[in-house]
C-alpha cells in the first residue's frame, strides 16, 4: 500500500462520512489525480512549485478547495524531493509552507523499529517551517509492531502518532511502464474503496485528525476576460479515452476561459471527428498498449490527418504527437499504422528514455505562443523517434532546458499549423499559451467560413 494508496484511502473514508472533498496531486503526475477523481467525485488539480508560481499554486487551491469540506493533497515522491538536490523547488514541504498546510507523514515502516525515531528525528529537524499533523506508519508486520514503534516514538519524536496500517498485498494497486495503471483501466469497486476506507478508519481516529486541521480560507477568484468570453466560441476536440487520458485539468479549464467549447472526441471508438471543429488538442497516455484499435479506425486517422493538411491549429504532447506520426512500433516489434501527420516513426522501448522537468522557449511562432515566449513542464516516455527521409526537412520550435542545462535535441516539431512534442506543457506557467491556440482556432474558423 503506496502513498497514493493511502491518500485514496483517506479520500473514500471522507467520502463515505458524506464530506465533500478536494483531491489535490503534487507535482506533474497525471495517473494519480485521475484515481483521486475516480473516488472522490472532484476533479484533481495538480499544484507544482517548479511548473507553476507560488501565486498561481495558492490561487488554484483556493478556487478548488473553496466549498469542500476536506482538501487532500497527495504529495510527489519524498517529503524534501524536488526539482534537484539543492533547493526545496517542487518539494511537497515547499508547498505545504506556501498553502500553510500540516502535513501528514507516512512511513513504510517494513523491517523497521527504532531506527523509526532516528528516521522522524531527521524529518522533524530537516525544516523547522514546516508543520506535521503527526505520523502515519505503513506496511506494519503486526500489531505488536505498532506498539513497538509507539514506545520509541514516546521516546524520542515530538510528532504525534496517529496510527499503522497492517502490510496488505490486497491493497497493493497493480503498475505498468508509466507508472500506476490508469483509472480508465483500473476501475475502483466500490466493495474496494470500501475496504481502503475502513482500513484507515481502522488504522487512526479520523475525528481526532480532522480536529486538528486548519479551516479551509479563501473564495474562489474569477478568471478570464470577459470580453473574449463574450466572443463567438471556438469548437476544440480534446481527445479523451484509455489511449490519450493525460491531462493537466487547468490546461482544459484556460482553453474554456480563453473562449474555447471542449469537444470530447475518441480516436479509438469515434467514426471520425464531429462537425464544426475549429481545432484538436492530442494529450498523452498509452497509445502504444492501443495501437492496433488506433490503426484500425482508418476514418479518424484520415479525418485528423485532412484537418491537418487544411491548416486546422493541433497541439500534440507526448501520446497525442506519438499519434499524428507515421507509425507506432510496439513493445513486441508489431508496427501500426498512425495519422501521418508528421513524418516519424515512434519506437517503444523497454527502458525509460527520457523523465525531468522541462522549460521550453519557443524559437518561432507557433499555435500556442510567439517566438521568445517561454513555457514550463515534464517530459516522461519510453519512446523515441526514428527519422525518415522526409522527416529531415521538419523544422523544429523548441529550445529546451532540463535540470542539467539545454538539452542538445531541439523539440517542438510544426508542419503547417500542427505542433508535437514530447514534452507535456502545463498553460499556467504561461497562460498566454491557451489564448494564443484559442486565437489560431478563431482565425482558422474565420478563415474557412
Amino acid at each position: 500500500m503506496g502513498k497514493t494508496t493511502v491518500a485514496l484511502a483517506f479520500m473514500a473514508a471522507l467520502c463515505r462520512r458524506g464530506l465533500a472533498v478536494a483531491p489535490f496531486k503534487v507535482g506533474p503526475d497525471f495517473i494519480d489525480p485521475g484515481h483521486h477523481a475516480h473516488v472522490s467525485g472532484a476533479i484533481s488539480r495538480n499544484l507544482d512549485g517548479w511548473m507553476l508560481n507560488r501565486d498561481y499554486n495558492r490561487a488554484c487551491f483556493a478556487r478548488h478547495a473553496y466549498g469542500a469540506d476536506v482538501a487532500v493533497v497527495e504529495g510527489v515522491m519524498g517529503l524534501f524531493d524536488g526539482f534537484s538536490g539543492r533547493s526545496e523547488e517542487g518539494s511537497t514541504a515547499q508547498m505545504a509552507k506556501w498553502l500553510g498546510l500540516p502535513v501528514l507523514l507516512v512511513v513504510n515502516a517494513a523491517g523497521m523499529a527504532r531506527s523509526a525515531a532516528a528516521l522522524l528525528q531527521g524529518f522533524e529537524r530537516f525544516d523547522a517551517d514546516v508543520t506535521f499533523a503527526g505520523v502515519l506508519f505503513n506496511c506494519l508486520g503486526s500489531d505488536s509492531h505498532l506498539v513497538y514503534l509507539k514506545a520509541t516514538m514516546a521516546e524520542y519524536v515530538e510528532m504525534p502518532l496517529l496510527g499503522g496500517i497492517l502490510r496488505d498485498e490486497r491493497l497493493v494497486m497493480p503498475e505498468r511502464h508509466l507508472g500506476l495503471m490508469t483509472a480508465e483501466d483500473l476501475v475502483l469497486s466500490e466493495e474496494e474503496r470500501n475496504r481502503l476506507a475502513d482500513r484507515i478508519e481502522s488504522a487512526i481516529d479520523l475525528d481526532a485528525l480532522l480536529a486538528s486541521l486548519p479551516e479551509i480560507k479563501g473564495l474562489p477568484e474569477e478568471r478570464g476576460d470577459g470580453d473574449r468570453q463574450r466572443s463567438p466560441k471556438v469548437r476544440i476536440g480534446v481527445a479523451r479515452d484509455r489511449a490519450f487520458c493525460f491531462y493537466y485539468a487547468d490546461n482544459i479549464d484556460l482553453l474554456a476561459e480563453a473562449g474555447a467549447e471542449v469537444v470530447t472526441i475518441s480516436p479509438l471508438s469515434d467514426q471520425g471527428l464531429p462537425e464544426r471543429l475549429d481545432g484538436i488538442y492530442l494529450g498523452g497516455g498509452y497509445p502504444e498498449l492501443h495501437a492496433g484499435q488506433l490503426a484500425a479506425n482508418d476514418a479518424m486517422r484520415q479525418s485528423i490527418r485532412a484537418c491537418s493538411r487544411a491548416g486546422m491549429p493541433i497541439y500534440a504532447e507526448c501520446g497525442g504527437f506519438m499519434y499524428l506520426c507515421l507509425e507506432i512500433e510496439d513493445h513486441d516489434g508489431r508496427v501500426h499504422t498512425m495519422c501521418g501527420a508528421f513524418p516519424f516513426r515512434t519506437r517503444m522501448h523497454g527502458r525509460l528514455r527520457r523523465l525531468g522537468y522541462r522549460e521550453v522557449r519557443l524559437e518561432a511562432d507557433t499555435v500556442i505562443g510567439s517566438k521568445g515566449e517561454v513555457v514550463r513542464g515534464h517530459e516522461f516516455h519510453y519512446s523515441d523517434l526514428v527519422s525518415t527521409e522526409l522527416s529531415e526537412k521538419i523544422s523544429t520550435a523548441y529550445a529546451v532546458t532540463g535540470s542539467r542545462g539545454a538539452m542538445a535535441k531541439a523539440e517542438g516539431y510544426q508542419v503547417r499549423r500542427t505542433l508535437g512534442s514530447y514534452v507535456h506543457l502545463h498553460f499556467g506557467s504561461t497562460p498566454a499559451c491557451a489564448t494564443a491556440f484559442v486565437e489560431e482556432c478563431r482565425q482558422y474558423r474565420q478563415q474557412s467560413k
